[in-house]
């Protein structure tokens, strides 16, 4: 990662309310209703060797209930003789049954190390599918939730290895010809890896082009790619163009090369660990920067073209390719730099800075072909700075008024065991790391389609509130939108024990979350009260109100999967279909 653009999230502070008080608890009556299944969902146990906190996270607490973000309230599940079931709401009163839409060619009762079968909706039309036993189907739907007439149709199908499940998919146009990119999961055994858990994570890229033959239209494996990891992502996808991937994981991923990738490789890695000398010396005070340039014998003061603006700069010697050029980290004074030869022979440069006082990290934004000189005098000052955080002793002066941190201050639910997470975006054709963000303490919470056209937003606690992302790969100075903010509830989730699923609606109304069984609780955002309600304490009057809401289900059978939309929560048992009216429609 070493050439990524190291980035940080940036909060909207008019989407934060610092004042925000809690959630009551409201006892107001939730519609519940329930559906049975005619027969129970497909659901696939761990096996004794999938005994990894990883199998864990990527098959034992798969999400078997799958929402279709193109269509409103439009749901599907797969049952135990291979059907894809399909049930979408119009009227809560007037529900039907879940129907089948499709049945997989396959019989997975026939099979003893398959996974559980996944689908995603990559748009209208398409439906990429996996039967869990390892072959990837891509389908050609009519426009679906559309009652009988709905019909899906195999476009291509083809056996891909070890079983994997589908996490993410998308369908894009490029050069006027139909691709399909899919983004598989696997866990798989590592016999290098003898002190750890001996499984790795792979997520391999596939990506499926509409090819014509003999004037016959098919779909034909355009491109593989596989990238490899030692902890399951706990986000993953790729972007609508197909140009790029974004992965939030505990522990990073690369991509896996052939022999011939190695070795080019290799030869860069040699190369970049050559000892070169550096082109150029950089100084800086609070007020300008003076770069130092040291020239070849023959090169005379006509040889020298150096171009300012405020923000760029680029030097360039006796016609030869750029010695210094880019983007300068912050903006100068353009007028006022100036450049001269010394009698030694080097070229100084001085820029003037057009904001005082902040310290570059860097000259050049990315550029590695210079080296930075501190004087003794900053490095005094430094030093001073940080004197008081060290000492010879164990909390030297406990009487200060902010003493050291004391960790058993901490509430069980501020521990947060996976503190080294972060978010990379990977580049598709050269397979590199373009941007990462280190995310701390950010827990990941949850992931949500906002809008199918997008990639789906992800959710990160931020001290007590959990902050909503939405991933703009087109907009590379804002590549990651804050667009919602669910008050305290980065701190709520983190006490419910048996947590099993979170989610909220595409419109930020509620979120909400499910233990293993039976109970769902619903956290609705502030909303103006109706009647005057006073603060007992302070005496002044409260305006708005975030109610808290419980469900009960009325099934002992454990919770197999949970999606909520604007109006509903659909909450799937083995046996059962539960519908929970949230909000009422416009």
């Amino acid at each position: 990662m070493a050439g990524a653009a190291h980035c940080s999230l940036q909060a909207k502070r008019l989407l934060l309310d610092p004042k925000f008080e809690g959630y009551k608890l409201s006892l107001e009556p939730l519609a519940c209703y329930q559906l049975g299944l005619d027969a129970a969902v497909a659901e696939v146990k761990l096996r004794d060797e999938q005994y990894t906190l990883d199998h864990m996270r990527a098959f034992g607490m798969y999400n078997y209930l799958h929402l279709d973000s193109w269509y409103q309230d439009n749901v599907y599940y797969v049952d135990q003789f291979g059907r894809i079931m399909n049930l979408s709401v119009t009227l809560d009163t007037a529900l039907q049954k879940p129907r089948e839409v499709f049945r997989l060619p396959t019989d997975l009762t026939a099979y003893d190390n398959r996974l559980c079968a996944s689908i995603h909706f990559p748009s209208s039309t398409w439906v990429t599918l996996s039967d869990g036993t390892g072959r990837l189907y891509l389908i050609k739907s009519d426009k679906r939730g559309n009652g009988a007439s709905e019909k899906w149709e195999i476009v291509f199908n083809e056996e891909l290895g070890t079983p994997f499940i589908i996490a993410h998919s998308v369908s894009f146009l490029k050069s006027d010809t139909h691709s399909v990119a899919v983004l598989l999961l696997r866990v798989e055994n590592d016999e290098l890896d003898t002190k750890g858990s001996g499984f790795h994570i792979t997520l391999e890229w596939v990506t499926i082009a509409e090819v014509s033959k003999e004037g016959e239209h098919g779909y034909e494996i355009f491109k593989r790619r596989v990238l490899q990891g030692k902890s399951v992502p706990h986000y993953a996808a790729i972007e609508p163009t197909g140009d790029g991937l974004m992965i939030v994981s505990s522990k990073p991923f690369k991509f896996t090369q052939d022999e011939d990738d190695k070795s080019e490789e290799n030869d860069d890695v040699k190369a970049t660990t050559e000892k070169k000398d550096p082109l150029y010396y950089w100084q800086q005070t609070e007020d300008d920067l003076t770069v130092t340039v040291h020239m070849p014998e023959d090169i005379t003061k006509d040889d020298i073209k150096v171009r300012f603006s405020p923000d760029n700069i680029c030097v360039i010697l006796k016609d030869q390719p750029p010695l210094m050029e880019g983007k300068l980290y912050s903006s100068v004074d353009h007028e006022s730099c100036t450049w001269i030869i010394k009698e030694n022979k080097s070229l100084e440069i001085s820029l003037i800075k057009k904001n005082e006082g902040p310290r570059w990290p860097e000259l050049i934004i990315g550029d590695t072909k210079g080296e930075f000189i501190m004087d003794s005098s900053q490095c005094s000052e430094i030093s001073e700075n940080l004197m008081h955080l060290t000492s010879e002793v164990m909390n030297p002066n406990p009487e200060k008024e902010k003493p050291p941190c004391n960790a058993q201050e901490l509430e069980e639910c501020d521990a947060f065991l996976e503190d080294s997470a972060s978010l990379c975006r990977f580049d598709g054709d050269t397979l590199k790391v373009t941007h990462v963000i280190n995310l701390g303490s950010n827990q990941y919470l949850f992931s949500v389609v906002v809008d199918p056209r997008e990639m789906p937003c992800f959710c990160l606690r931020h001290d007590v509130d959990a902050l909503l992302w939405q991933p703009h790969s087109d907009q590379p100075e804002n590549m990651w939108e804050h667009i919602a903010t669910f008050n305290a509830l980065g701190y709520v989730q983190a006490s419910k024990q048996d947590k099993k699923f979170m989610a909220c609606a595409p419109d930020y109304s509620y979120a909400a979350l499910c233990e293993c069984l039976r109970r769902v609780f619903i956290y609705r955002q502030p909303a103006p009260l109706s009647t005057v309600l006073y603060n007992r304490k302070e005496g002044r009057q409260v305006g708005q109100v975030a109610k808290q809401l419980v469900a009960t289900l009325e099934s002992n059978d454990p919770i197999l999967g949970f999606q909520a939309t604007n109006e509903r929560l659909f909450v799937l048992t083995t046996k059962t279909l539960f519908l929970i009216k949230v909000n009422s429609g416009n």
